[in-house]
């Protein structure tokens, strides 16, 4: 007899335990929220009525190195999947391989880079090699929890939005395959973009087919019966929100506008999935990017912000937005809503302000933060290096005689600060690639460094191979340097490095370039708070080691959210990391900022009450979408 969750599709509908059924589903990553907060956040969603749950399945978070994968602690999605059982939820898995998601890579892992030939999401052997041994250790996982089996999962997805990318179906089959052989019994799907091209790309022979779109949702299912006549009428993506990229405004979506879009799709029959129900925070390096380009070398290089917020109807920190309310009056004239209330809203903390001196110039700790030198002949991306993430420095001994030089730098991903025997000589970055430096080079010679840090990597379309650190040559005029010798600085926690210092010596320092500031916070209880550095241009921010994300006045993001699990009640520790430490004296095209000026030695942190996610842009409507 077939469990009661069993989802099945007979006659163009689902069937749920043999009974009629339409999917009200919101998407939440437990890779996006701290795993203290997993339970309140599916309980407000639940409380907006929805009946199930859709996540994402990141590879990169759980198998950062080619080691073996984690599912302890925060990457324990076997238990985020069963709690959300436990509150009544269906859930939708979607394990890729590539996920998209906004994510750093689309969720896959960077350490397929290393790999100058590898050709992603496509049968090239090595790629299968490295997704079947992922899904040798995850798919069994999921096998366990599936509705066949007593467990909450319903549906299963086969890659993600594959036919905005390719058209290879030997691929697809062997994911399909692959999935079936190791367990996967429940259903399976597609979703694709609403464009026949797009569908006949991504769909599978006799798997369900479902669209993503946040708009005209008689258009988009129009087109799916085109293609595929007797499924159901799915949007697996309802984009009710939208994401942001540095330099950009803050993305809104009137909730007016999308409560009626909801209705359309409700109304024309179909089952829904709310992209996002709940984002949550793109922590550490997490984020990803989007390129325009037609080429890798164009500019439109668009990388992501650490919010995930999403105008989703619940916000980052739990937030009930109008969008919630007027979300579940919709739901609620489709499907009998639960009897769930949502949890009361979370404490905040009590905004401050705290000075944060000064404490060591990252140039000076770089044998304390670094990994041991490599030599190559040009310089390495970060992923050769044999890391994913931080900061990579490049050191070369240019000899004389004294002449001024044109120096270019190619293949910069993603800013370059560039040292001349230890002085600043000014910035390169990515969607500049014209820009040169005047280098002078004195009879003796000099020390030429580059300190590189990288942006996300691309997470949808075609430039998904997106190599960090140097990817080209250095030039002086037309003559290329060899011989480089290469550091990684992958800052996990930098605490450990600056623990020691002592506060009179590092404060006088002078050394050039991005230095590390230290303060601390005193609360009496945990609870939600939001950081912003209106003194630095650009910033990473840990709080008691943990890095929170990335600031940077280019905006739109101007605070950082810090939920209560990281607080502790007493002090707490905040480190920051100002990459460019003069906010507004300089513009983002400066070719030769100063070294560090004795004001700029302080920064100050403010603990906010509030979130401050930048200036919004004009409300987008369902023309947008």
């Amino acid at each position: 007899m077939a469990h009661e969750r069993v989802l099945t599709i007979d006659g163009g509908r689902f069937l749920r335990g043999g009974r009629e059924h339409r999917i009200v589903s919101a998407a939440i990553h437990y890779f996006r929220i701290h795993p203290d907060l997993w339970r309140d956040r599916l309980q407000r969603l639940r409380a907006m009525g929805c009946n199930t749950v859709e996540c994402y399945i990141a590879w990169n978070f759980h198998q950062p190195t080619p080691a073996a994968p984690r599912f302890d602690g925060w990457r324990d999605v076997a238990g985020f999947v069963r709690l959300a059982g436990e509150l009544g939820f269906d859930v939708i898995a979607r394990p890729g391989p590539y996920i998209c998601a906004e994510w750093d890579f689309g969720g896959l892992p960077a350490w397929l880079l290393a790999d100058e030939n590898v050709r992603l999401r496509t049968t090239d052997p090595v790629y299968l090699a490295a997704v079947d041994a992922w899904f040798d250790e995850l798919i069994p996982v999921l096998a366990e929890l599936q509705a066949t089996r007593g467990g909450p999962v319903v549906a299963v997805q086969i890659e993600n939005e594959y036919g905005s990318f390719g058209a290879d179906p030997d691929y697809l089959d062997h994911l399909r395959k692959g999935l079936i052989e190791r367990g996967v019994d429940t259903l399976l799907f597609t979703s694709d973009g609403p464009q026949e091209l797009m569908l006949a790309g991504g769909t599978v022979p006799d798997v369900l087919a479902t669209v993503n779109f946040g708009s005209r949702a008689d258009e988009a299912f129009a087109t799916l019966r085109r293609v595929r006549p007797d499924d159901p009428p799915v949007c697996m993506e309802f984009w009710n929100g939208w994401f942001d990229h540095f330099g950009e405004p803050h993305h809104t979506r009137s909730a007016q506008d999308a409560a009626r879009s909801l209705d359309e799709i409700l109304a024309a029959g179909g089952s829904v999935n709310f992209y996002m129900g709940h984002g949550g925070t793109n922590f550490g390096f997490w984020a990803g990017a989007n390129h325009s380009g037609v080429g890798t070398g164009d500019p439109g290089y668009q990388p992501t912000i650490t919010s995930y917020d999403y105008d989703a109807p619940v916000g980052e920190a739990g937030e009930l937005t109008p969008k919630f309310h007027l979300f579940r009056e919709v739901v609620g004239r489709y499907v009998e809503l639960p009897d769930a209330q949502p949890p009361a809203p979370l404490p905040r903390l009590m905004p401050q302000t705290v000075a944060a001196p000064r404490i060591a110039a990252l140039r000076d700790r770089l044998d304390l933060l670094a990994t041991d030198p490599i030599h190559h002949p040009t310089p390495q991306p970060i992923e050769k290096l044999g890391h994913g993430f931080g900061l990579v420095h490049y050191r070369r001994r240019l000899d004389g005689p004294a002449r001024t030089h044109t120096l270019r730098i190619e293949g910069v991903r993603d800013r370059a600060q560039v040292f001349a025997d230890g002085k600043l000589l000014g910035m390169v970055e990515r969607d500049i690639p014209e820009r040169t430096l005047d280098l002078q080079i004195p009879d003796e010679g000099l020390d030429l460094e580059l300190l590189v840090e990288p942006l996300g990597r691309v997470n949808y379309g075609p430039h998904l191979a997106d190599r960090k650190g140097l990817i080209g040559g250095v030039r002086l005029d037309h003559q290329f340097q060899f011989g480089w010798e290469h550091r990684v600085l992958p800052l996990d926690d930098p605490t450990g490095a600056l623990a020691l210092e002592n506060q009179e010596a590092v404060t006088a320092n002078q050394t050039a370039g991005p230095a590390f500031h230290r303060a601390a916070i005193t609360v009496r209880e945990p609870a939600d708070g939001f950081l912003a550095v209106p003194s630095t241009a650009r910033s990473l921010v840990w709080l008691n080691g943990f890095l929170l994300g990335r600031l940077w006045d280019r905006g739109p993001q101007v605070t950082l959210y810090a939920p209560a699990p990281l607080w502790r009640a007493g002090a707490n520790e905040i480190v920051v990391l100002a990459l460019e430490p003069d906010a507004g004296t300089q513009s983002p095209d400066a070719q030769s900022p100063s070294a560090p000026s004795p004001d700029a030695q302080g920064l100050e942190i403010e603990l906010r009450g509030e979130p401050d996610l930048g200036p919004l842009a004009t409300p987008s409507t369902h023309a947008d979408y």
